[in-house]
């Protein structure tokens, strides 16, 4: 499945009388005392210059010497989140002054970069409280927008290089990392070859300790995610630890390429673009060149029709809903891919691939939706 552009976090902070830090794994930061003036924002530009490039240089004691000598929980629990950074990749990494709010202190973005996969930054909103000492200002305490949006906010990250991938890990052996690295290098050349077009051909791929922690990444209820292997978001493919364990090598190299496909097609995926194709496509290419059967795809959808329960049109967006039952979503997931192998058969794969990026179903299809739905309910009933 995938999501949205994955471009920043989404949440609800947390907040004290003083700013709280991120928490997540590393506890609660300190609090410095209050402001006893306002600061102005070149002031606050340098300082946040100071601590970017701190990180980008590895420099612990630079890096500390931005944050609140008073602060002591905060300060301690920067310093992990900067040592949990060590292996990570950065090509980038700047924090860029939005406002100034009353009460020093500071909304600001912070933007960073894979080195060698993010050709634009991601951002990740933050909520800075400043404090003033012998007329110096510091950072005492911060709010992201999510506690654990990040995944060097939840531990030690180590880092796996593939030859079209980059995997960062946390809490996960180096030999699980491997493995993940080895399936997403197979799912780049499989997509390349049901998509083409223009596409970076490498993908990151972040592995949490765990559901939750999965869930944290996500911006999500963990809950939501019980029972799937992995899912895209934006220019990333994240893996449920816990699913993915469950899984033979044959459904983990479908649900990375799967998954990968969202990743390619991401820059023509649009919020108009219909469940049903966009989950469609990324199957289709994920079972394309395999010898799986329909019934062995898909085997709700088959046993809907053999009951007698033939759908009555396309899967809706609603279908793809968690909240409709495993069995609802299944069908929905299948459909969508006979609906896609269909374009395929019936017009071609540039015909589906055209499909995906325009669809005009009278101009490529020669027929309107409805009269594609109905021969799609044809071939739903023939597949099996």
């Amino acid at each position: 499945m995938t999501d949205g552009d994955g471009s920043g976090n989404t949440g609800i902070g947390r907040r004290a009388v003083c700013a709280l830090g991120v928490a997540g794994l590393l506890g609660l930061s300190g609090c410095g005392p209050a402001a006893t003036s306002e600061p102005d924002e070149a002031s606050v530009r340098r300082l946040l210059d100071r601590w970017a490039a701190a990180v980008r240089q590895r420099d612990e004691a630079a890096y500390l010497a931005v944050i609140d000598p008073a602060a002591d929980g905060y300060r301690a629990e920067r310093r992990l989140v900067l040592a949990n950074l060590a292996a990570v990749p950065l090509a980038s990494w700047e924090y860029r002054l939005v406002r100034l709010a009353r009460g020093a202190v500071a909304e600001a973005e912070l933007r960073y970069r894979l080195a060698g996969h993010d050709a634009a930054p991601v951002t990740v909103p933050l909520r800075l409280t400043l404090t003033r000492r012998s007329g110096r200002w510091y950072v005492a305490g911060q709010e992201a927008r999510h506690p654990a949006g990040q995944l060097w906010e939840q531990g030690r990250v180590t880092a796996v290089r593939g030859g079209h991938s980059l995997v960062l890990g946390v809490g996960q052996d180096e030999s699980l990392l491997r493995a993940v690295a080895g399936l997403a290098d197979a799912a780049v050349p499989a997509v390349d070859a049901a998509w083409g077009g223009r596409w970076a051909r490498h993908v990151v791929v972040e592995v949490p300790a765990s559901l939750e922690r999965m869930g944290a990444l996500l911006e999500t209820p963990a809950a939501n995610y019980r029972g799937m292997a992995a899912v895209a978001t934006g220019d990333r493919v994240v893996v449920n630890p816990e699913a993915y364990g469950e899984l033979a090598d044959f459904g983990r190299r479908i649900v990375f390429t799967h998954e990968t496909t969202h990743v390619a097609t991401r820059a023509v995926t649009t919020a108009a673009t219909p469940k049903w194709l966009s989950e469609g496509f990324a199957d289709w290419a994920a079972y394309r060149g395999t010898d799986r059967t329909a019934r062995q795809a898909a085997p709700e959808l088959a046993a809907s029709v053999d009951a007698g329960d033939l759908p009555s049109g396309l899967p809706a967006d609603d279908d793809f809903a968690f909240t409709g039952g495993a069995g609802r979503l299944a069908r929905a997931y299948e459909g969508g891919w006979l609906a896609c192998r269909l374009i395929a058969e019936g017009w071609g794969e540039g015909a589906l691939r055209a499909f995906y990026r325009t669809e005009a179903f009278r101009e490529l299809l020669g027929a309107s939706e409805g009269e594609f739905a109905r021969r799609w309910r044809s071939y739903v009933a023939g597949a099996f």
